[in-house]
């Protein structure tokens, strides 16, 4: 990457404080680029789920995976729930959707609260291992809470085969003017569910996969206890990526656990941090990390910079720390201060090999959490930062009274936000596809064909918060 004209900038810089000049390109179009990482973690866009309790979980992991990216399962998790998780994970379709499924007798209040949870608003209702009915919120709206799904289903449903071309399978659902169709084995077992969106992502987006051919998923691991045990313990669960984590990844716990872990000869790339310095990034590297994350206080939960004034400006700190880690043989995630596609660009432009996203995935209905409304019939999610004292109180649940009470003292971070359901993307897919249709525009811009040719080739300008607002788009005349 270089700066516009030569410029060699005096301050730290945020993404807000920076722009991308279009470079001459012969890619003729966007889907032409390659967004796969080159660090190892087998992401084929550049998209990582922060290990947040608020958004990391099973579906959430599920459906990242399958576009491409990777979930980072939070360090507070039981390693035997991870052990759950990450088979779950691994026995999903590369294609299709794991659908919810209801009983014919279930009620339709019941199945109501369900439906919520998808984007695309359908369940299955099964006989046993076999689909007989599908049920949608429009059939369940007006009707009384207690009448059972099998007197308001639709039979008359279509079914799709396992194996259909997903452009197959989309032109029949436009076809039947649906828009979701369970899809069935050839003994007419449910395998899946196939939206029209599914099938046009489909062939959009390559799963992140394992070398069986399983969905990729990572966990995350902290810096106290026996981290050889649980570490040993969590790669035998079958993870792609362990990460070490920490909120001042440049200390001594840090690394002694990073030699630790790395004495185990682990099979997959090993991440730590967090960290925002030339320093703090060759340390790390040189004490056994492939990956090191990057990001002090960015972050929308995260309060650390206003309490303790500790942090980077992310551009800046991405920045330094990739070219730190290229010297080495090694590479960055750009880990929080994204809060529009042009961010990630620019943080995939100064050198990272994958963007850690939290609180932008929060409010989506994959989240793990529970889906609420206020008073104005907006939905939402409660997110909450993992330095806050909820966080700091479940993590600690086994510990003394006093030893509790004394750590929740300590707290960096939010312990209560609203993320509200963003109508027109409800689903974290629409998220990815809106970052990765400027994410891929970007690279056309700078002529780039992969995101090792987009570091090389970018050119970067500085500018006043006039030129920023000068970009944003107005929904209103002035």
């Amino acid at each position: 990457m270089q700066f516009l004209n030569g410029l060699s900038p005096q301050l730290d810089l945020t993404y807000d404080d920076v722009f991308m000049v279009p470079s001459r390109s012969s890619v003729t179009s966007r889907l032409d680029v390659d967004l796969a990482s080159v660090d190892g973690t087998g992401t084929t866009i550049p998209l990582v789920v922060a290990n947040m309790t608020a958004i990391a979980g099973r579906r959430m992991a599920e459906t990242v995976a399958r576009r491409g990216g990777i979930t980072v399962l939070p360090q507070d998790i039981p390693v035997e729930v991870v052990g759950e998780v990450v088979s779950w994970v691994k026995t999903r379709h590369l294609v299709h959707d794991t659908p919810i499924t209801l009983d014919p007798s279930v009620t339709a209040g019941e199945a109501f609260a369900l439906l919520g949870k998808r984007a695309h608003g359908a369940g299955i209702v099964v006989d046993g291992p076999r689909p007989v009915g599908i049920v949608t919120e429009k059939d369940l709206t007006g009707v009384d809470r207690y009448t059972q799904v099998r007197d308001v289903m639709n039979d008359d449903m279509l079914v799709l085969p396992d194996g259909l071309d997903p452009r197959a399978g989309f032109d029949r659902l436009a076809e039947a003017r649906r828009r979701v169709a369970p899809v069935v084995s050839a003994s007419g077992e449910l395998v899946g569910i196939l939206t029209r969106g599914g099938a046009i992502r489909s062939g959009l987006y390559t799963p992140a996969t394992d070398a069986a051919g399983h969905l990729r998923v990572a966990a995350a691991l902290g810096i106290n206890g026996d981290v050889a045990t649980k570490a040993e313990q969590l790669l035998a669960t079958g993870i792609d990526v362990l990460v070490i984590d920490t909120a001042h990844g440049h200390q001594d716990k840090m690394f002694e656990a990073l030699r630790a872990v790395r004495a185990l000869d682990p099979e997959v790339p090993i991440v730590a941090g967090n960290v925002v310095s030339d320093a703090g990034t060759r340390e790390l590297i040189d004490a056994g990390a492939d990956i090191v994350k990057v990001g002090v206080g960015p972050g929308a939960m995260c309060t650390t910079r206003m309490m303790t004034a500790v942090g980077r400006p992310q551009f800046s700190a991405v920045l330094e720390c990739a070219a730190a880690a290229r010297d080495l043989g090694g590479h960055v995630w750009a880990d929080g201060g994204v809060r529009h596609p042009r961010d990630v660009a620019l943080a995939l432009a100064a050198g990272a090999s994958n963007v850690m996203i939290g609180s932008w995935f929060a409010g989506t209905l994959e989240s793990p959490g529970d889906l609420y409304t206020d008073n104005t019939g907006r939905q939402y999610k409660e997110s909450f930062g993992m330095a806050s004292a909820r966080a700091v109180r479940g993590r600690t649940a086994t510990d003394t009274g006093y030893d509790r009470a004394r750590k929740a003292l300590f707290e960096e971070g939010i312990s209560t936000a609203r993320m509200y359901i963003d109508p027109a993307r409800p689903s974290v897919e629409d998220v990815i596809d809106e970052i990765i249709a400027g994410v891929r525009s970007s690279c056309s811009y700078a002529g780039a064909r992969s995101l090792e040719e987009f570091h090389d080739r970018a050119v970067v300008g500085l500018q006043s918060t006039a030129g920023y607002a000068e970009g944003r788009p107005l929904h209103t005349s002035w």
